[in-house]
């Protein structure tokens, strides 16, 4: 960071770094900055001898909205390192828009494989890519201000790169539901289907125990069970990401995802809609 406004800001207390999403202009969603703002984050934790857990926050009405489509619908999707954009709007292996794909997938499974546990603090809305973002933390705590939905169907695309994380952890039959209609959900329903471990009123309450036994955990301890909590998930990012990572790339650079995420900005229904 080399001076102005923080995107994701750390703090540090008994234990617990907590990183909090500061991006309220876009809805805290994953532009190229604010990943690399991330990634710091978890570095600096992951070389902390003191630090047992991260605690994954927001400020504003939004968790995370997923994909920054300012910059995908110019073919620099989230998560894309920046400098990397030649400005084609390809989806073939090695474009702009599969190294996006592919840097998102490796920022999903940086928090599934992060040695120590993440926990997700959740007090506003959580769309697609930002769900992959929660699912991919291993405990979340959602209050009733919380709402959730895979909108990625009605921009033309599909919620590929994020079902690595969600689809070892949520309820198959959900799935079939939320990723094909968009419907919202609130917290409650999130919790049932295996989206976030707890909704609950007061978060900060309800997270309280979880983290004092998070500190009380040995670095030892806590780093192998989460490896064998995380083990399946892993298993899906060594089989899946490129595969994935290539369907996400071919989708956002179709006409379909292009109107569709045109649509989006311009505050309109795409051309699909009957």
């Amino acid at each position: 960071m080399t001076g102005g406004h923080q995107l994701v800001r750390s703090t540090y207390e008994r234990g617990v770094r907590t990183l909090t999403l500061d991006s309220p202009h876009n809805r805290n969603a994953l532009s190229r900055r604010l990943v690399t703002e991330l990634y710091a984050g978890l570095e600096s934790a992951a070389a902390d001898e003191t630090t047992r857990a991260v605690l994954l926050t927001h400020t504003g009405g939004t968790f995370c909205a997923g994909a920054d489509l300012s910059e995908a619908v110019t073919g620099t999707s989230s998560g894309e390192p920046s400098g990397t954009s030649s400005g084609t709007s390809s989806g073939e292996p090695g474009s702009p828009r599969d190294a996006a794909a592919q840097a998102l997938a490796r920022l999903l499974r940086t928090v599934v494989a992060f040695p120590k546990p993440v926990v997700a603090r959740v007090t506003g809305h959580v769309r697609a890519g930002g769900t992959g973002l929660l699912g991919a933390c291993d405990i979340s705590v959602a209050s009733p201000a919380a709402s959730f939905a895979f909108t990625e169907a009605r921009i033309g695309v599909a919620p590929a790169v994020i079902s690595m994380p969600l689809l070892p952890r949520l309820d198959p039959r959900a799935v079939g539901r939320y990723f094909l209609t968009g419907e919202r959900f609130d917290a409650a329903e999130a919790a049932r289907i295996g989206l976030v471990t707890l909704a609950a009123p007061d978060p900060d309450a309800a997270l309280a125990p979880i983290l004092d036994g998070l500190r009380r955990g040995s670095p030892q301890g806590l780093a192998e069970s989460k490896r064998l909590a995380a083990a399946e998930v892993l298993r899906a990012f060594d089989r899946d990401t490129d595969s994935l990572a290539e369907l996400s790339a071919r989708l956002f650079a179709s006409e379909e995802a292009r109107e569709g995420m045109t649509a989006f900005l311009e505050r309109r229904d795409p051309g699909w809609v009957r």
